[in-house]
């Protein structure tokens, strides 16, 4: 980046001397703001993605802890209905008592599946939105450089094509606050 800044004080200076070449250098700058706004909301939503895709991984650790408890008490009510018990009253209080966590885990890794879920779906629409973050910065770093040639040839139309492909890199980028 410092490399760039100092590109840019150059042919600012350049342009200084060169009236015809000063929308050039004002268009670049603005497009070396616009890079680097766009370069940051991309790196935030590819924090957020990283952020959701951890959150997500968490619900379904959660989910299988639900599941092998759940399975934990199945076994034993499976056992019990299995081997002679000595005292079948108690024993129908601890099979009703298993048979009652069996169920609260098993509704609370249904609740685990769909907040995982929930959390996958988030991951895709901040991808989403990243890739038109990713693909507007590239767009406007392409016109940067193009724009850059009309200071090298003194040829408007590669500021023109600069301007051009500016216009879609920030189109492009803005397209990611619309990704809901």
């Amino acid at each position: 980046m410092p490399d760039e800044l100092q590109e840019l004080q150059e042919q600012a200076e350049e342009g200084s001397h060169h009236r015809s070449v000063a929308p050039v250098t004002i268009t670049m700058a603005i497009l070396a703001v616009l890079v680097a706004t766009v370069s940051l909301l991309g790196h935030r939503a590819h924090t957020e993605e990283l952020l959701l895709q951890t959150q997500a991984a968490d619900q379904w650790a959660y989910y299988q802890a639900k599941d092998v408890r759940k399975h934990t008490y199945e076994l034993f009510l499976d056992e019990t209905s299995v081997f002679a018990l000595q005292n079948s009253s108690q024993a129908a209080s601890i099979k009703d008592k298993y048979s009652k966590e069996a169920k609260r885990y098993s509704a609370e890794q249904e609740q685990a599946e769909e907040n995982a879920k929930k959390l996958e779906e988030e991951v895709k629409v901040q991808q989403r939105r990243a890739d038109r973050f990713d693909l507007g910065e590239v767009m406007l770093e392409a016109a940067l450089v193009i724009c850059s040639i009309t200071l090298l040839t003194r040829k408007r139309v590669f500021w023109v094509v600069g301007l051009a492909m500016g216009f879609a890199g920030v189109i492009t980028g803005s397209l990611g606050f619309l990704i809901h």
